[in-house]
């Protein structure tokens, strides 16, 4: 697999067709996905308006990339500066560092309940937000209260603004719980929602 920015050019040559420069974008979300893979794919695919069949509008790839690409450029800018300083910590024997690298993702379990705005937008908010359990959404910045959704085995509390799962993300998911997502993921994938 190759990096980002070579996927991102793939997504824009246009002497490729639709359906690679799209494959191209497929893999710039699985090497930066801020909300997940899933939820991080249908948010892109539809700010960007990206059709069931990317032929009808090739540049919905474009714009959908050129989204993921200023999200991803705000969490390098706060990565490179955190680099900076765990170098000089490294130096000096720190081995943990302190503060730990910048968080690039929340998990959204639901991937068609995520925010709406932006994702250059809402990544300055996923870099502050603290590790581990959250008592209340970093994404929202209100009160919004929480909300149970249950992916058929297990029950996800989710900030009822955003989506954001405030318990994190299972280590080990519950059995079958691909299974029951399976259907509606495929509709998802396949942009049919």
């Amino acid at each position: 697999m190759g990096s980002f920015t070579t996927h991102r050019l793939r997504a824009h040559d246009r002497t490729r067709s639709p359906v690679q420069r799209f494959g191209a974008l497929r893999t710039c979300i699985a090497e930066f996905a801020p909300y997940g893979f899933r939820a991080t794919y249908h948010h892109v695919c539809r700010s960007a308006g990206i059709p069931a069949e990317p032929e009808v509008d090739s540049e919905a790839v474009v714009r959908a990339v050129e989204e993921l690409h200023a999200a991803r450029e705000i969490w390098l800018a706060e990565f490179r500066v955190w680099q900076v300083r765990r170098r000089t910590q490294k130096a000096v024997g720190v081995r943990i560092p302190d503060p730990p690298e910048p968080r690039r993702l929340l998990w959204y379990p639901d991937p068609e309940f995520h925010p709406a705005e932006p994702l250059a937008a809402v990544m300055p908010r996923i870099l502050r937000a603290p590790a581990g359990d959250l008592a209340e959404c970093p994404v929202c910045e209100a009160g919004r209260g929480r909300k149970s959704w249950h992916d058929g085995f297990t029950e996800h509390q989710l900030c009822a603004g955003c989506g954001v799962s405030l318990a994190g993300r299972p280590t080990e998911p519950a059995p079958g719980v691909e299974a029951a997502r399976a259907e509606r993921w495929r509709l998802v994938w396949r942009r049919r929602v």
